[in-house]
């Protein structure tokens, strides 16, 4: 069936895109776009509706595209036969790979080439053969690109479009009013052709913020999208959508422009692949995470930020009153959308979440309780100034597992299946993170390594060491995957 993108869908992303950049601006922006839909349209309409989107019985595998490798084999090959071997394939029905793409930094987060598979870890013909048995969801990295990038790189050397494609500011400006995740530099100095110029940079100086208030950004991006639902994507996770948009004397978060472009990826997913889940990744307190379900019509799914620290907090108290009084609120507000259950990630356990609900002493403990059992925690800094607690950087098997000695490895590998028992059966659907299905430990030597905390918890296998870890009985490892 032909899909009319030049009627219909036209008549529902021109008015966004009218609302993000006027009128004028807007035909611009819509005349960078159609050529896009031009394009893809022939290929998906020789594809089907992709369903209602989840199930009861659904449950995601978090995983990174070298989480498991072998010698003289590409990892995500590798991984796809561990699913098989291990018996997984039996019980995940989707992977979500995180960012597999050339990047530079941040174990992919900092990526280099949108379209590409990191050439170390396999091709897109060993994502998509995963795709045939797995459904797949994409990390889509709509924030900020690295560095190394040619659209940066093209930026440095004057060459247009890309002139326009970052965010510059002016440092003698007042910035506290933007919303921080991190303790370091909003703006980054760099040297271009033109002289030094200030760029935003929310995460990191290789992480350069991309410049949505110009159209042809948007434009590059929507083809990003549309080339990933080609490539099998069914789930795409919108990592840090938050802070796309930028207006200074703002926070510079959560503004209506930044949903009015979750909306215009919500309206080409379901025009081009309907039953395609749109999820957003928001690391904010509880009743912003929300605002990004919009009025049913922006993501299908919102990352449940609050659930991974009031489910420790609930161990580490024995109590649950804070987690009942949150769970009595947690509520969906449309037909249609769910949350997306987690306890561990590769970024550790946020705080944002858990903000309104754990304070005081409570909170103060829980932050002492992750460094005593070899944690750290990371911070982000306040208007005021000051660097608070951002993100509790441990293993959740270790963070459950108490001070040293207090309780035996079998109640440690009890405790931990409950906490993933809870999130298995709460409201929504579960995504657990392949460190989860092992109960392993935290990695400080890969802290050692590479100087960042969050290596804590992305320790990576030899399928030879896993195996192994699986075969030699009486251990944590076997005990919770076998539970």
């Amino acid at each position: 069936m032909k899909i009319d993108w030049q009627g219909t869908l036209r008549a529902r992303i021109y008015p966004r895109l009218t609302m993000l950049y006027g009128s004028e601006h807007g035909e611009r922006a819509w005349n960078l776009i159609a050529p896009l839909f031009s394009h893809y349209a022939p290929i998906f309409e020789v594809q089907q509706n992709l369903g209602s989107g989840w199930s009861e019985r659904d449950v995601v595998l978090i995983t990174y595209g070298d989480q498991v490798s072998r010698a003289n084999e590409a990892p995500i090959a590798t991984q796809h036969k561990f699913l098989h071997s291990s018996g997984l394939g039996a019980l995940i029905n989707t992977v979500h790979f995180l960012p597999f793409y050339p990047h530079s930094s941040d174990d992919g987060f900092s990526v280099v080439d949108y379209k590409a598979v990191n050439p170390e870890w396999g091709s897109w013909n060993d994502v998509v053969n995963i795709g045939h048995e797995f459904r797949l969801m994409f990390d889509y990295v709509v924030n900020h690109i690295s560095k190394q990038s040619e659209w940066f790189q093209s930026y440095l050397k004057g060459i247009p479009p890309y002139t326009d494609f970052f965010v510059e500011a002016d440092p003698s400006l007042d910035l506290s009013a933007v919303l921080r995740p991190r303790s370091l530099p909003l703006l980054t100095p760099f040297e271009t052709s033109r002289g030094t110029r200030h760029l935003w940079t929310t995460f990191s100086d290789d992480q350069v913020d991309l410049n949505f208030s110009e159209p042809a950004v948007l434009a590059a991006m929507i083809d990003v999208l549309l080339f990933y639902l080609t490539q099998g994507a069914r789930l795409l996770r919108l990592d840090a959508v938050n802070y796309v948009w930028k207006e200074i004397g703002t926070s510079c978060t959560h503004l209506p422009q930044a949903h009015e472009i979750v909306k215009v990826v919500r309206d080409i997913c379901d025009w081009f692949a309907p039953g395609t889940v749109v999820v957003s990744e928001t690391n904010v307190p509880h009743q912003d995470n929300i605002s990004y379900f919009g009025d049913g019509d922006e993501v299908h799914m919102v990352y449940n930020f609050s659930l991974p620290p009031l489910l420790f907090e609930a161990f580490l108290s024995s109590s649950t009153d804070i987690l009942r009084t949150w769970a009595k609120k947690v509520c969906v507000t449309h037909t249609g959308t769910t949350f997306f259950n987690f306890t561990a990630s590769h970024d550790g356990i946020g705080v944002r979440g858990a903000q309104g609900y754990i304070e005081g002493e409570r909170f103060d403990r829980m932050i002492s309780a992750v460094k005593s059992q070899g944690g750290q925690v990371s911070t982000r800094r306040t208007p005021e100034g000051t660097d608070v607690p951002y993100e509790m950087n441990i293993s959740y098997f270790d963070a459950l597992a108490g001070a040293p000695g207090e309780f035996a490895p079998e109640l440690q590998v009890r405790r931990f299946l409950m906490s993933q028992a809870f999130a298995l059966s709460l409201r929504g659907i579960p995504g657990v993170y392949f460190h989860s299905l092992f109960g392993t430990r935290n990695h400080t030597r890969g802290v050692e390594l590479t100087g960042r905390a969050r290596s804590i918890n992305r320790r990576k296998f030899e399928l030879d060491e896993l195996n192994a870890m699986l075969d030699e009985p009486e251990t944590q490892h076997r005990a919770v995957f076998e539970g």
